[in-house]
């Protein structure tokens, strides 16, 4: 049985995540990049890799990371004593703040250290490179290091001071450790035609790694309500982000289910537009955005110029857009629910909202940007107004990315007026092919058809689709771009009408009415609205209900079962982290957006 998703960290270098559960295994890496191939797969399948630390007696095991870092510690009390295994993936030598994870060195560090007794411990590699497809050569080298290769991986496996001895496909090693004793590992990537693995020592390098993380909490400068939790989401955002381009992916993993044994298992290690706009906002929040300018710049080069056809939805993390969907049919899946799937088919579909999330963030951080704009920010700004002008009544897949048919999606419209409404304030930025008169009036239009075709008098609510009586709790982004107050009788009533329906207890709010788990995202949205309608006493009570549901080092997945309370879907998951600190703020400063 493969342990619940709950039960894994998350590690970061800013250009790889790796997962590690309560066990000491690693069970997920992906050394290239986020959106790489794994060479440790347990997650997804027992047989495709893994590299397991821990007591050869298992005991009571606590866990946290060292304060402001995604640098994991985790301690194992024995009967024989107690022993800390530290967790990192390494920075670059001499990286501070913002340098994190430029130009890492693609090295996991784990240093083991007796805090009493004598414990008996055991280290256990087995890598598959290739999602599990290739079982490499282990080659025993002069200095106690062993060297696997397969297909377009090296990896270097060493042990300060011990010798590693290869059995067939792993490597297995026994050890005690005593009080006071350090006994440390590395194990280093390099492409199999490249430059050799880098070598580091371990314990140097995890002190390193620390300082680099310190360095960059120091750029959280939130001091507003659970100031501790925003903090550490922005800490989780910072490791979701890809440094080399500022990319920021969507989750670290793919193919976690959104329900044991169903099917709607999909690839979130890629760029959305949507998120990243989002991040922004909280990234905004929780800290100083000195790299607003370098952000943007990621998003207007990977968008490039636009025509006629549709924004695109995601992008690979260097800005790749051709990110077709395949099975990997050799693995089981988590608790076997399958498909596995790499790459996304959501890059093909019409999703309206997507430019209006864009230039919101864009709205939100212009006093960041300067007086003028830079040309190619300018150009997509414009752009992207410019294609809503002409799109904004087409059907499209939503914001939930529907994959079935296109439809009239309420958040899709919203959003469209969202984007010509700000595009008109940001006009003076924009140069002269700023038409703020026309985006106007446009704006004008979407707003009275919302109105209009949005509102179903059988729901008493604005409702997922125009025509529809169905419910979908993306109403409730409404008040929380101005579209309309929550206090409109109108909204009030859709508030009411989604908590009531689509609610599930303990803060909980799924998307729709066949949804089978509470969106961590959603419930955050509703606590802003709740604010917003003038309840922050039960908004207050409704965030900490919601919160409780992070595992023990932090972390949210992007759902969460209302009946075992059981994380579901991929992990740790940017929205629910930004979802955590935008109710955060919004319960300290109701009126900003």
């Amino acid at each position: 049985m493969q342990p619940p998703v709950s039960d894994y960290a998350f590690l970061s270098d800013c250009r790889s995540g790796a997962l590690v559960g309560r066990d000491g295994s690693v069970d997920w890496w992906c050394p290239t990049r986020f959106d790489g191939p794994s060479v440790f797969g347990r997650l997804l399948d027992t047989r495709a890799g893994h590299w397991r630390i821990a007591p050869t007696r298992p005991g009571r095991v606590e866990r946290n990371y060292h304060s402001g870092t995604l640098v994991l510690r985790t301690v194992h009390h024995t009967a024989q004593g107690s022993v800390a295994v530290t967790d990192a993936l390494a920075a670059e030598p001499g990286a501070r703040g913002h340098e994190l994870g430029r130009d890492s060195p693609a090295v996991l560090l784990r240093v083991v250290e007796g805090l009493t007794g004598r414990v008996p411990m055991r280290s256990d590699y087995a890598p598959r490179p290739e999602y599990g497809q290739l079982t490499p050569y282990l080659h025993e080298v002069l200095d106690g290091s062993v060297l696997a290769a397969a297909g377009r991986v090296t990896l270097l496996l060493r042990g300060g001071g011990v010798t590693l001895r290869a059995d067939h496909d792993r490597v297995r090693h026994d050890f005690t450790v005593s009080a006071g004793e350090t006994v440390a590992f590395d194990l280093a990537y390099a492409p199999a035609y490249g430059h050799p693995p880098a070598r580091l020592e371990p314990v140097a390098a995890l002190a390193d790694t620390v300082a680099a993380w310190e360095a960059f909490r120091e750029t959280h400068r939130y001091d507003g309500e659970y100031a501790d939790l925003v903090r550490h989401s922005a800490t989780v955002l910072t490791g979701l982000t890809y440094a080399r381009s500022g990319a920021v992916v969507a989750a670290a993993t793919t193919s976690l289910p959104e329900r044991i044994g169903g099917d709607r298992n999909y690839d979130y290690r890629y760029s959305w537009l949507r998120d990243f706009a989002m991040t922004m906002r909280a990234l905004w929040v929780a800290a100083c955005p000195e790299e607003a300018d370098r952000l943007f710049a990621w998003a207007a080069r990977s968008i490039g110029r636009i025509g006629a056809a549709p924004v695109p939805v995601l992008f690979g993390l260097e800005g790749e857009r051709y990110l077709a969907e395949h099975d990997l049919e050799h693995l089981r899946g988590y608790a076997d629910s399958r498909p596995v799937r790499v790459g996304n088919g959501a890059w093909r579909q019409r999703q309206l909202d997507v430019p209006g999330e864009v230039i919101l963030a864009v709205w939100r951080l212009h006093e960041y940007l300067g007086e003028t704009f830079a040309p190619e920010l300018r150009e997509m700004v414009v752009d992207l107004a410019e294609q809503v002008a002409s799109t904004w009544h087409l059907p499209d897949r939503g914001i939930w990315e529907a994959r079935d048919a296109d439809r009239h999606h309420l958040s899709s419209k919203v959003f469209c007026w969202v984007a010509l409404d700000r595009a008109v304030a940001l006009a003076p930025r924009l140069g002269e092919r700023a038409d703020p008169g026309r985006w106007g009036a446009i704006a004008e239009e979407i707003r009275a058809t919302v109105l209009r075709d949005g509102w179903n008098e059988e729901a008493g609510a604005y409702t997922a689709v125009f025509g529809s009586a169905e419910l979908d709790a993306s109403a409730l982004v409404l008040p929380l771009v101005r579209f309309l107050p929550a206090t409109d009788p109108r909204m009030r009533s859709t508030i009411a009408a989604v908590e009531r329906t689509l609610g599930v207890g303990d803060g909980l709010v799924r998307r729709w009415s066949s949804d089978p788990a509470g969106f961590v995202m959603c419930s955050f949205w509703l606590v802003e609205c709740l604010v917003l309608a003038g309840e922050p006493d039960r908004a207050r009570e409704l965030f900490e209900r919601v919160s409780t549901h992070v595992n023990d080092v932090g972390l949210f997945s992007e759902q969460i079962d209302p009946t075992t309370g059981a994380q579901l879907g991929n992990t740790p998951q940017a929205l629910s982290h930004i979802g955590l600190i935008s109710a955060a703020w919004r319960l300290t400063e109701p009126s900003t957006d």
